[in-house]
């Protein structure tokens, strides 16, 4: 079979010569807009790559064109299952379809697997490429009426608790927490980088550059002390009190996860979990998948003692350097009834530069520590703040972001 060059393939797309090359351009040009519409960063480059792949590979071979299409348009691992989930959809197989509808027959009272989690968004970017149906008659505007005393949904929604929330809420909510960024106050580091308006001289920068003018110093290197975030902790309590605050947070968890280096994530109810490696996905639907396998005890019992102590012994070595901001979620009841929890949190607020303490119990205005938990800890905590709403994570944004450092035990307003 004679092959023919990628920009051959291309042009073939506009109605040139060899029907057969311009459907297969006209197709490969579809196939990159649909994993753009899906989330894939696939531009210009990549489609020329493919066209020239294709004229490699035997195109009656499905396996091969799909492996060569993944290899040069696909750059991130996890980006792979996302890529075959749009490549069976779009570059459909008839005799398949025919094989799966006979098997539907025989499969009819077995229960169904649960669809991956980039199947929904393969399905919609390819619906968004269809024309959509005509649309209806449009209905008569309703009449106007006066907004003087009226509020904005928008502002509702902030004010809002999360345990309130209907599910449309949720996901609106949701995608308000993806939007706030988190830049923490930055510190001050023991490295340099030279800087010509800097405010120190580099004196061994400065002689090693005189030696190429004969031991002449002519000017005067300076440099500048770098300055970069702290890293950022999050224990969060998974229990079954904490559950539904846990499931919107870690949507904003896994944002800042996303957005910035040094996040360390750990979930707790009756044991400790480390999930920042399944939080660092960037698509937070494959995340969340991925910790729902390595946690255990979601919506479980609360040891926050035990799970504290064993956070200072094997992790606070390793991630609370540098002057590490902790956030420590949890509403404070613990079953094991305080035992040894005032001493894990005593440790871990001296092993840290700041630790603060979110609770969703704050948002009662009556809120009193009676729990034997909450007497323990509140002592040895920075700052204890509520975490109820998206307009408690906006104002938790703006302290982060502030110099200042509240006292210990100090009740946010």
């Amino acid at each position: 079979m004679a092959l023919a060059p990628a920009s051959a393939i291309l042009r073939a797309g506009t109605g040139g010569e060899g029907g057969g090359r311009g459907h297969l351009a006209a197709n490969l040009l579809a196939f990159a807009r649909l994993l753009r519409r899906a989330g894939l960063p696939v531009g210009a480059g990549e489609v020329l790559a493919a066209a020239e792949a294709l004229t490699i590979v035997d195109l009656a071979d499905r396996a091969q064109v799909q492996a060569a299409l993944r290899a040069v348009m696909v750059h991130r691992r996890e980006h792979f299952e996302l890529f075959d989930q749009a490549f069976a959809l779009f570059w459909r197989d008839p005799e398949a379809g025919r094989q799966a509808a006979a098997l539907e027959l025989f499969e009819a009272g077995k229960e169904k697997e649960r669809p991956p989690p980039t199947a929904r968004r393969v399905a919609e970017a390819l619906m968004a490429g269809r024309p959509r149906p005509a649309p209806q008659e449009a209905e008569p505007p309703p009449p106007l009426r006066e907004a003087t005393l009226t509020v904005s949904e928008r502002e509702r929604l902030q004010k809002m608790d999360f345990e309130a929330m209907s599910a449309a809420e949720i996901a609106e909510a949701k995608r308000e927490i993806r939007r706030l960024v988190l830049p923490l106050d930055e510190r001050r580091t023991r490295r340099f980088r030279a800087d010509p308006a800097g405010p120190a001289v580099d004196l061994r920068a400065t002689i090693r550059a005189s030696l190429r003018e004969g031991g002449e110093i002519l000017t005067l290197v300076r440099r500048r002390r770098l300055t970069r975030p702290p890293p950022l902790v999050v224990l969060c309590d998974i229990s079954g009190s904490m559950a539904r605050y846990a499931q919107i947070l870690l949507h904003f968890v896994h944002a800042v996860t996303n957005a910035r280096d040094r996040v360390h994530v750990f979930l707790f109810g009756t044991r400790l979990t480390n999930v920042t490696r399944q939080l660092r996905h960037r698509d937070p639907e494959v995340a969340f998948e991925l910790v729902s396998h390595v946690v255990p005890d979601w919506s479980g019992g609360t040891r926050i003692g035990e799970s504290l102590t064993q956070f200072n012994r094997l992790w606070a070595r390793r991630v609370l350097g540098q002057g590490a901001v902790v956030l420590l979620i949890t509403d404070g009841l613990d079953r094991e009834g305080a035992k040894g929890l005032a001493e894990a949190t005593d440790r871990l607020r001296r092993s840290c530069r700041r630790l603060i303490w979110l609770n969703p119990l704050l948002r009662f205005a009556g809120f009193q520590p009676k729990s034997q938990g909450i007497r323990a800890m509140l002592p040895h905590v920075d700052e204890f703040r509520p975490v109820h709403n998206l307009e408690s994570l906006r104002a938790l944004v703006e302290t982060l972001s502030a110099p200042r450092r509240a006292g210990p035990g100090r009740r946010a307003a």
